[in-house]
């Protein structure tokens, strides 16, 4: 074995143990993505609220859901009789929800049979919100905690004060001749509601705007359990059907290698192999390669630089990278034009943008919530950018 061989292999032994020590003395980094998945163990899912149900609903059964409400309850539904088969509760919490029109129909009828529906979320089906009458509002300028507290005198000793995972939604408008406001967020000096129930047919939609009051960071976090536990104390003892299918999970790996990456140990020897080779090739090729002929690349266009972006955004489906950076060109077009502060999106940000550019203040106020809402949804579809990029499109050619 000559000296340089040596060396060589001295190197990557080095190399190997210092990967070894870096891998287990780093600690893992804290995953705060909101997933509200009732599997996950993070800050933000749903796993102790998941396990919970059962010590909440002793005389219960708890009954994962894992598809649609219309493609669960209709296969319940008998057309011979006109009535469902089955009854209980149904349990939904999420940030947003993607419950279809057919779904959010089909738990308006499980509802008018007697049954309940709970839904903790920030944003709501329009085909739910047109039939219960209620409508929600943001309120830009919020910031630090949030006491939540309930009207019910019972639960006067039940109420929280949170910080992480709050939203800004609150109710604008609901119906009140059939609905009753359950409880409040407070903001500073200002009082919010944020829980009502709605009666429907012969049962009710209990409708709650904070989610993340049912997450795993929150139900450990001091007395905070107690909250949640009196949310679900205005529900019945029956059994519960907990939508799991919109919560975020990952795509199993399809690689001929997945358990091989997915063992520390075996990852690491694996790139070990590879770095080993391509050091091989490295030092081999300085001897063995054959002088390649210079082939002047094709001169590139402002054109046809664009289609190129264009095209591999378009082939990546990245829909929130695109609709993040079409909102940040925006808004330094917003400060570079009109010379106005984008930090905060609030009414006197929407006015004062009203009155220098000359827009119609509605017209602003619409897109400014269409941007906050876009920020605030973590998987943006393809029809959310098409109708960010006309707003912003109109909004420069009025």
């Amino acid at each position: 074995m000559n000296r340089t061989l040596k060396i060589y292999l001295g190197v990557l032994v080095l190399l190997f143990i210092g990967i070894v020590i870096i891998e287990f003395t780093t600690p893992p980094p804290v995953n705060w993505q909101k997933t509200y998945n009732e599997t996950h163990k993070i800050p933000f899912g749903t796993y102790i609220f998941h396990e919970e149900l059962e010590k909440l609903f002793p005389e219960s059964k708890v009954q994962n859901i894992k598809v649609t409400p219309y493609e669960y309850f209709d296969d319940y539904y008998s057309w011979e009789d006109s009535t469902y088969l089955t009854t209980g509760t149904y349990i939904l919490i999420d940030e947003a929800p993607d419950i279809d029109n057919s779904s959010a129909q089909e738990l308006l009828d499980f509802a008018s049979f007697g049954n309940d529906i709970f839904i903790s979320a920030n944003y709501f089906p329009q085909r739910l919100k047109d039939s219960l009458d209620f409508t929600l509002d943001n309120n830009f300028s919020f910031s630090g905690k949030a006491k939540l507290s309930y009207t019910n005198p019972s639960f006067k000793n039940d109420s929280i004060t949170i910080e992480k995972g709050l939203s800004n939604i609150c109710f604008s408008k609901i119906d009140t001749l059939y609905t009753t406001v359950l409880g409040y967020q407070k903001f500073g000096d200002s009082l919010y509601t944020n829980f009502i129930k709605t009666t429907w047919g012969s049962g009710n939609f209990y409708i709650h705007l904070q989610p993340a009051v049912f997450t795993n960071y929150q139900l450990l976090k001091k007395d905070n359990k107690k909250y949640a536990e009196a949310a679900m104390s205005y529900l019945g003892d029956d059994t519960i059907y907990f939508d799991s299918r919109n919560k975020t999970r990952s795509i199993e790996n399809r690689s001929s290698l997945r358990y091989i990456l997915s063992q520390p140990a075996l990852r690491w020897a694996w790139y070990m192999v590879l770095v080993s080779i391509l050091i091989f090739m490295i030092f081999n090729a300085k001897r063995k390669q054959r002088i390649v002929k210079v082939i002047k690349p094709l001169k590139n266009t402002t054109v046809d630089f664009t289609k190129t972006i264009g095209n591999l955004y378009y082939e990546t489906k990245d829909h929130n990278n695109l609709i993040d950076k079409k909102i940040t060109y925006f808004l330094e077009y917003i400060r570079r034009v009109y010379y106005l502060d984008t930090q905060i999106l609030d009414d006197k940000f929407v006015k004062n943008l009203s009155l220098k550019s000359g827009k119609d203040l509605e017209d602003i106020k619409k897109l400014i919530n269409q941007i906050a809402n876009l920020r605030a949804k973590s998987n943006c579809t393809e029809n959310d950018l098409l109708q960010l990029n006309k707003a912003i499109e109109e909004f420069y050619t009025e």
